[in-house]
């Protein structure tokens, strides 16, 4: 980013500073789109709301189709959009799906991890379903990039600070511009706006800097005991009931006491969570996502998000789990 900053100009411009900063801003491009492994193309945005807007509004698309459980920077980039059904266990309803999609080249918006349970979707059965009716499957990745494989998909959304990088800056990934109707400005005239490339810098370098596997195995052994913890305390432990249940996201429900205060006595403790996702967490409203998921209102009340980073570390899981067990048993 240093380095970034250091060029201080513009990559459109024709001058020979601006020169230099295109030719960096490119070879970041290619050395993101190598560690992705995404041979399509790549524009830089702000981070994944910016991306996703760009996505849902200029995709030569017809009906714009997301599943319930989507991100609220999906649903709102696509106020209008038809949202289409989870099962109790977060996975999209695919026979429910079959028929929706049934349109003459859809846009369908499929997370790859949700970002407050941490489910992962059956992407490749959603996907084929997807080419057979001529449509277009978005996946947001914001969850998943640096952590898991891009899935197969024609569009993809990522944003960098969720894999290490900085807070800013992310990218649509689209296997043909053509896909997109350019809007004029930079990136090829499909985005508007200078790229902010000490952001994109850093971003290049996180990717380049991520470990595999994301989060050290024994960072995560705390969890394990805290899962039979709850159960045995009456509490809900989310991910059993999920299709497909990630590590490094927990929806977890105390049985005595409201999610929002769960996050302030815990934020009291040094401790940060979240209430349902952490981009509309202080509203402290109840998350669409389990609601979708058919969740009963007091458990769903009850339940906050814990997200483990590739900076956590093992004492910071553990405390959180002895915390955790003070609140539920006072």
């Amino acid at each position: 980013m240093e380095e970034g900053f250091a060029i201080w100009a513009n990559p459109s411009s024709p001058h020979a500073e601006g020169r230099k900063a295109k030719a960096a801003l490119e070879d970041a491009r290619e050395r993101i789109k190598t560690a992705l492994g995404w041979t399509g193309e790549l524009i830089f945005t702000s981070g994944a709301s910016e991306a996703a807007s760009l996505a849902l509004g200029s995709a030569k698309a017809g009906a714009r189709l997301v599943s319930a459980v989507e991100h609220d920077a999906i649903l709102k980039a696509a106020p209008e959009a038809e949202r289409l059904p989870v099962r109790p266990d977060g996975a999209v309803d695919l026979e429910v799906f079959k028929e929706a999609v049934q349109r003459e080249r859809p846009l369908v918006a499929v997370q790859h991890i949700n970002s407050e349970t941490g489910n992962a979707q059956g992407l490749a059965a959603i996907g084929e379903i997807v080419r057979e009716v001529g449509g277009l499957l978005l996946v947001d990745c914001a969850q998943s990039a640096g952590k898991y494989p891009v899935p197969d998909c024609d569009i993809a959304i990522v944003s960098a600070h969720k894999f290490g990088g900085p807070i800013g800056v992310g990218a649509l990934l689209v296997k043909d511009y053509a896909m997109l109707e350019p809007s004029g400005g930079h990136e090829r005239g499909y985005r508007r706006g200078t790229e902010n490339l000490p952001g994109v810098l850093g971003m290049a370098a996180a990717l380049a800097a991520a470990s595999d596997p994301y989060i050290d195995p024994k960072v995560l052994e705390p969890l394990k005991q805290l899962a039979d913890e709850c159960r045995t305390l009456g509490g809900t432990w989310l991910s059993d009931q999920l299709s497909d249940p990630t590590r490094y996201i927990c929806a977890i429900a105390m049985p005595n006491m409201s999610g929002s205060a769960q996050v302030m006595r815990l934020d009291m403790s040094g401790i940060s969570v979240s209430q349902g996702s952490a981009c509309s967490s202080g509203t402290m409203k109840t998350s669409h996502v389990l609601e979708a998921m058919g969740l009963d209102q007091t458990t769903a009340a009850n339940t906050i998000r814990v997200s483990l980073g590739w900076n956590t570390r093992r004492a910071e899981v553990e405390r959180f789990r002895e915390t955790w067990l003070e609140l539920a048993k006072a």
